[in-house]
């Protein structure tokens, strides 16, 4: 297959305008099960789990209608990534969610390829945990990982949603610059006090039609930049987990049990000048 249908394949999984909600879209959720399915039940979803702890399986009912969006980041830091795993892979399967793959996601699928990666920002918890799953779990979620599509954009283009955001005009199109946006965003080069690199707030001069639902960056509450809106609250750091309502634009949260991982840099640390975000 030459690179060109495989640009057509991507665009037409990530091209869903045909789809039309009502959506639930999912902050960062980073291994913390328990706040995942707290979260999924107050938003009206069932949550069923079924064998034991190493064959566990679970069943989502959603409310009627509704389906559940990820934008990615499933693994890392917190203490169930695999029950994590379970519950998106079980809803995508039953055409009950969607999900993109973040960054995170994206590393430890290289690891899962036997690729050598460094087990860093929280790999080696996901790692620790993935020793004792079944190989056929994790030949499934290898799997799962590599039919994400990096964006999706749906509800007759209304709304689109990516892991770390996309711009207006990259919407429609697949491209290796385009999934860099989508995984990593846009950065300066720079790195700030903390090691960390400096990210343009690309929300900040976002002027397109769609609405644009993202992650990646964690903040202390999601806050509408323009039509686009952050919903990586910094669960694992001890903040909270949260959906989007769509078409609703009702933010719904649900507190983090405990602060699983300290974050290197205190989320919503102010940015360092205007147009970037740290």
């Amino acid at each position: 297959m030459s690179r060109f249908d495989l640009q057509d394949e991507e665009l037409a999984r990530c091209d869903r305008r045909d789809e039309r909600g009502p959506f639930d879209f999912i902050g960062d959720v980073h291994g913390c099960a328990g706040e995942l399915e707290a979260l999924l039940i107050k938003l009206g979803y069932d949550v069923a789990w079924r064998g034991t702890r190493a064959d566990a399986y679970v069943t989502v009912t959603p409310p009627a209608g509704r389906r559940a969006v990820f934008v990615g980041d499933l693994v890392d830091r917190g203490p169930r990534a695999p029950d994590v795993l379970r519950i998106v892979m079980s809803m995508v399967e039953a055409g009950v969610g969607f999900a993109v793959p973040g960054n995170h996601d994206v590393k430890f699928q290289r690891w899962l390829d036997g690729k050598d990666v460094k087990p860093t920002h929280g790999m080696d918890r996901t790692i620790a945990q993935f020793d004792p799953q079944p190989k056929a779990f994790r030949g499934a979620v290898r799997s799962f990982f590599r039919t994400l599509p990096i964006y999706l954009w749906f509800d007759a283009g209304a709304i689109a949603v990516a892991h770390a955001g996309i711009k207006e005009e990259m919407l429609g199109r697949a491209s290796g610059d385009v999934r860099r946006f989508c995984l990593y965003g846009e950065t300066s080069g720079e790195t700030d006090k903390f090691g960390l690199p400096i990210r343009y707030h690309w929300a900040a001069e976002y002027t397109g039609r769609t609405t644009i639902v993202y992650g990646h960056t964690p903040v202390p509450d999601a806050e509408w930049v323009h039509t686009t809106l952050c919903i990586d609250t910094g669960c694992c750091f001890g903040g909270k987990l949260t959906a989007l309502r769509w078409p609703e634009r009702e933010i719904v949260t649900v507190p983090a049990g405990d602060i699983y991982t300290m974050p290197v840099r205190p989320f919503g640390h102010p940015p360092p000048r205007p147009g970037v975000v740290a």
